[in-house]
């Protein structure tokens, strides 16, 4: 282990929640030091953020409502209320006017933004750059974070563990390249991002292995909520992996389709395909298993006037989107996590958490589109300003056990195949209270075997391995305890007609 080093704050992962919070840190003039698992841009969830950023646009009162609906009214109202109350004045200090984000404008009027509209929202109020959002905030971002004399960035570099001491936390061991070291913060802020390496198919980039999640619950920090895994309803999957055909696409006027040409979703709810993601999710999984296939049909919107970036992705893909885009649902996003209040503080004394790795309370039971990137923008700001103030406290720590040989690679991959495996069928979209308690078996074996290697071993690939054994023992252990099926968190029984039948 090489030395320790030492920061005001440290902010573990490259998102726009971990830039936000280092931003406003360095506004104040703090130390900052910010480590990413990411190599590229591409490496973050934010870069993958099709759709956009929903902002009040001066009507909180309504975006409030829209929020809380979407959850199934189980979102936390005061969380929501900062939020919204927040949103523009956080869009327009740091989106607009410090990262100058080139978002649609309508008809080349740079001061009238092209606003869309996504499902469940009830009007159009989401800011956007094509259907590659996430992309072009997250491009400035870095390059602002990077060129900051007061943020050192640290990219390749995976934080392993919290430092602890007396329920107050220190800092982190960060590791890069084999190395592994000490570093020691006034304040230790997690943005590290989803679960997405804990499912087959999902939206998320590789590496979404849960390990602020992971890290603050062996810490001793309270989790919450980690029953509401969100599956985006329209995904290409194929060998390549997935392709997220974003929820604008639907607000444009495009519908789903079963293979028989069938337009479904106005028998599964009012607002048709434009209802709730909860409730499409299951609708198309449904279709599929009726029909045999789902398409997203785009012809009769100006798809790649409106899209030329999907449209791009598609035809490098082979999709012949103009007969149908072949979706399916695929896990996209945790609606729980460490929870924290208003300025992302944790249970722990040091600890902060923002970005999907964080519970604010906002989500409740199902997300609403194009919120995640602003709830990371409005706590990750909230959060960084509040992290400063704190000096670090340097102790004595031990280094991490490293005496046994190297695992093969291949270990970790058949673990994780396993886990995935028993996630896809037990702890998927629909959930049997059977099933979860199989779940929970194998899973604690799993974690059981996993933690048995890292008491001997260090390297990145084991530890994320353990992170994502104990999210997802979270996570079932989450759902087996909720006998409520309410937005993400579906039960089912076999005598349950809504599990196989169409409406």
């Amino acid at each position: 282990m090489t030395g320790q080093e030492s920061t005001e704050v440290l902010i573990v992962g490259g998102g726009i929640a971990g830039c936000a919070a280092a931003l406003t840190a360095a506004r104040q003039n703090a130390d900052v030091t910010l480590a990413t698992k990411a190599r590229r841009p591409e490496d973050a969830s934010t870069w993958w953020a099709q759709g956009g950023i929903a902002i009040a646009r001066g009507d909180p009162e309504q975006f409030k409502q829209d929020v809380i609906e979407a959850s199934a009214g189980t979102a936390d109202p005061a969380a929501v209320e900062t939020l919204v109350e927040n949103a523009d004045e956080a869009v327009r200090d740091v989106l607009v006017e410090t990262l100058d984000v080139p978002f649609d404008t309508a008809d080349g009027n740079d001061e009238d933004f092209d606003f869309g509209r996504e499902a469940a929202h009830d009007e159009e109020r989401i800011l956007h750059v094509d259907a590659s959002t996430g992309s072009y905030v997250l491009e400035r971002f870095l390059a602002f974070v990077d060129d900051h004399p007061n943020i050192r960035v640290l990219d390749d570099t995976a934080a392993l563990d919290l430092i602890t001491h007396e329920g107050q936390v220190r800092g982190a061991y960060l590791a890069s390249e084999g190395d592994v070291w000490p570093v020691f913060a006034g304040a230790t802020v997690l943005a590290t991002g989803g679960v997405g390496d804990l499912y087959p198919d999902s939206t998320n980039p590789s590496g979404s292995t849960g390990d602020g999640i992971a890290m603050a619950a062996l810490a001793g920090a309270d989790v919450t909520n980690m029953e509401f895994v969100q599956f985006h309803p329209t995904v290409y999957v194929d060998e390549e992996g997935t392709l997220l055909i974003s929820e604008a696409v639907r607000g444009e006027g495009a519908v789903l389709r079963n293979a028989y040409g069938e337009r479904f979703m106005p028998a599964y709810d009012e607002d048709a395909d434009l209802a709730p993601r909860d409730v499409v999710a299951r609708a198309v999984k449904n279709e599929r298993e009726i029909s045999g296939e789902v398409f997203l049909d785009v012809s009769e919107i100006d798809f790649d006037g409106r899209f030329p970036d999907l449209v791009e992705q598609c035809e490098q893909r082979g999709i012949d989107w103009e007969s149908g885009i072949p979706v399916t649902p695929a896990q996209h996003f945790l609606c729980g996590g460490i929870d924290v209040d208003d300025r992302g503080r944790t249970s722990l004394d040091g600890l902060y958490a923002v970005g999907e790795c964080a519970h604010t309370g906002v989500h409740g039971a199902n997300r609403l589109a194009s919120t995640s990137l602003l709830e990371g923008l409005v706590w990750g700001l909230r959060a960084g300003e509040d992290a400063v103030g704190r000096s670090p406290q340097p102790m004595d720590v031990p280094n991490l056990d490293d005496r046994d040989p190297a695992l093969p690679d291949s270990f970790a991959r058949e673990k994780f195949t396993r886990l995935r495996r028993v996630m896809d069928e037990y702890v998927g979209i629909e959930r049997e209270p059977d099933e979860l308690n199989r779940a929970l078996g194998v899973l604690r074996r799993l974690k059981g075997e996993v933690d048995a290697y890292v008491r001997t071993r260090t390297s990145r690939s084991l530890y994320e391995l353990r992170n994502a054994s104990v999210v997802a023992l979270l996570i079932a252990r989450a759902a087996a305890d909720n006998d409520e099926s309410i937005g993400t968190h579906n039960l089912v029984t076999e005598t349950d007609p809504a599990a196989v039948e169409s409406p």
